[in-house]
C-alpha cells in the first residue's frame, strides 16, 4: 500500500500532534511507502510566507529522515485536475485529489471532502 499525506496530516506528523489519531499512527507504521507531494510543500511555503504557519526550518531534512518519498507535480495530475468537478474549492486539496486519483493511492487526511471525489482516505484524526 502507498499513502499520500495531506498537508494537515504532514504537519501533525512533524509536530507529533495529539490530533493525529491512533489509526493514522498505525497506518504510518504499517505502510511501506509514504508520499509527500510537492503540492503540500508549496502550501506550507505559501502559508508560511503570509504568516498563517510558522517556519519549518528542518522540513526537508526531516522528510528525508522519516523516509518519506517526495512526489512532484506531473502533467498527468494537471490533466486530471482539469476534469474534476468543483466539489471543493481548496486548490491545494484539489491537486492532491487529482494526484491520488491518478496514482490510485490512499490519502491520510482529516478532510472528508476527499471522499466526495472517490478518494479512499485514512482518517488522520482517528
Amino acid at each position: 500500500m502507498t499513502l499520500l499525506l495531506d498537508t494537515n496530516a504532514l504537519l501533525w506528523i512533524l509536530h507529533d500532534s495529539p490530533r493525529l489519531g491512533s489509526r493514522a499512527r498505525k497506518a504510518l507504521l504499517d505502510t511501506p511507502r509514504i508520499l509527500v507531494s510537492e503540492i503540500s510543500l508549496l502550501e506550507i511555503a505559501v502559508k508560511t510566507s503570509v504568516g498563517k504557519l510558522p517556519a519549518e526550518p528542518r522540513l526537508h531534512s526531516t522528510l528525508r529522515e522519516l523516509g518519506f518519498e517526495r512526489t512532484g507535480l506531473d502533467d498527468r495530475y494537471l490533466a486530471r485536475l482539469e476534469q474534476l468537478p468543483v466539489l471543493h474549492r481548496d486548490p491545494f486539496d484539489r491537486l492532491l485529489i487529482a494526484q491520488a486519483l491518478t496514482d490510485n493511492v490512499q490519502v491520510l487526511t482529516a478532510d472528508r471532502a476527499f471522499t466526495r471525489y472517490g478518494v479512499t482516505i485514512v482518517d488522520a484524526g482517528r
